[in-house]
C-alpha cells in the first residue's frame, strides 16, 4: 500500500507549450508498472485552455467545479458543467478548458503507453474557441 498524503504533490503551471492562458496541475495519482494509469486535477481561469492532443489510450475527463468547454476534432464545442465525464478514444484529437468567462477544474485520467500519455499539438486559435 502506498498513502501519498494531501500536499505531499506539489502544484504546478500548466505549461505555454501544451495550454493558452493561466492553468494549475495537481497531480493526484500515478501507478507504478506494470498498472499505467495517472490522474491530475487541473484548473483553467476563465479563458485558458489546452492545446489540440490526442491519448493513446484514450482519456477520461470528471468535471469538478465551474463550466468548461471541451471539443473533437470536427465536432460542435460543447459545455461541460461538474459531474459531467467525458471520454476522449485512442488517437481523438480534441481541446478542453474553462469558458471565456467561467474557470473550470477537472479530474484528468489517462494510461501510459510505452512512456507516453499525451501527443500535443498546435494551440486552439482564438476564432476557433467559441461555441
Amino acid at each position: 500500500m502506498d498513502i501519498k498524503r494531501v500536499g505531499s504533490q506539489q502544484s504546478g503551471k500548466g505549461p505555454a507549450d501544451w495550454f493558452t492562458g493561466t492553468v494549475r496541475l495537481d497531480p493526484l495519482f500515478s501507478t507504478p508498472a506494470p498498472a499505467r494509469v495517472a490522474g491530475a486535477s487541473v484548473t483553467f481561469e476563465p479563458g485558458a485552455r489546452t492545446a489540440w492532443h490526442t491519448h493513446p489510450l484514450g482519456q477520461t475527463l470528471i468535471v469538478t467545479a465551474g463550466c468548461g468547454w471541451a471539443q473533437r476534432e470536427g465536432g460542435p464545442v460543447e459545455e461541460i458543467r461538474p459531474g459531467d465525464e467525458v471520454w476522449f478514444p485512442p488517437g481523438e484529437k480534441h481541446w478542453h478548458g474553462a469558458t471565456p468567462t467561467t474557470a473550470m477544474t477537472h479530474i484528468a485520467i489517462q494510461e501510459n503507453l510505452n512512456g507516453k500519455v499525451v501527443d500535443w499539438m498546435e494551440h486552439v486559435a482564438d476564432a476557433q474557441y467559441k461555441k
